[in-house]
């Protein structure tokens, strides 16, 4: 298992950001978070401000990441755990605002992730983003737009871990496909769903940390579904 690495959270002010970046601390890494919110327990935070393009953003935010990395500049893994959700049917008023938003939260975050993972991920690194096992499955009707910006994350992983992508071949990109996190915003909106199908995000954090040593690592390119039920969550590649 990897001690004292360097790791950037992005998402690392929301729900499972937060554990993440609490996991790493533990295990005594240095950790920037990137989120529109600071997160006090990380070593570094950049803060990533809401745009009306994705052109500004990502400027602002390799701009930010280059100068809190400074000489050492070589992250050993970047994980997007950004995201959100929202319904949306195409008959719907707010369709249209529902794709912009999921593609927003989830496609911008994990191009930018890429973006930053092609300059400062390390030789072997560990590129993690994040999906959703419904957009794997197939349609998603009454959800569409967040069907659509997990879809395209999948898409993404695919390219980014297929040869002169522009990530380095020695590093692993994978995909966590989760069906639905424990997180209080979940609880509060759901709260008589059956909370043991939900995956804990500890146990996500814990993962993600368990893949930092490379014999544990999925294969390079996996999208890793995780599903949980009876409060035991396994793990199913695709």
């Amino acid at each position: 298992m990897s001690h004292g690495g360097r790791v950037l959270v992005y998402g690392g002010k929301g729900a499972l950001g937060s554990a993440v970046v609490s996991q790493f601390k533990s295990k005594g890494w240095w950790v920037v978070s990137a989120d529109m919110k600071p997160n006090d327990h990380a070593d570094a935070n950049v803060i990533v401000k809401d745009e009306t393009k994705m052109t500004e953003q990502a400027t602002e935010v390799i701009r930010d990441v280059a100068s809190v990395l400074g000489g050492d500049n070589k992250l050993d893994a970047i994980l997007c755990v950004a995201g959100g959700w929202a319904g949306g049917k195409a008959d719907g008023n707010d369709f249209v605002q529902s794709c912009e938003t999921t593609w927003k939260q989830s496609v911008w975050t994990s191009v930018v992730a890429s973006r930053l993972a092609s300059s400062y991920l390390r030789s072997g690194g560990l590129l993690v983003l994040t999906g959703a096992k419904a957009a794997s499955d197939g349609g998603t009707p009454g959800m569409i737009g967040y069907g659509m910006a997990k879809s395209a994350v999948h898409h993404l992983v695919k390219s980014l871990s297929s040869p002169q992508s522009g990530i380095d071949e020695k590093s692993t990109v994978v995909a966590i496909l989760p069906v639905t996190l424990d997180t209080p915003m979940n609880r509060k909106w759901m709260p008589k769903a059956d909370f043991n199908a939900w995956t804990p995000l500890e146990y996500v954090a814990g993962l993600l940390y368990g893949w930092m040593s490379e014999v544990d690592r999925p294969q390079n390119g996996s999208l890793i579904k995780l599903i949980t039920e009876s409060g035991k969550t396994t793990l199913q590649a695709e």
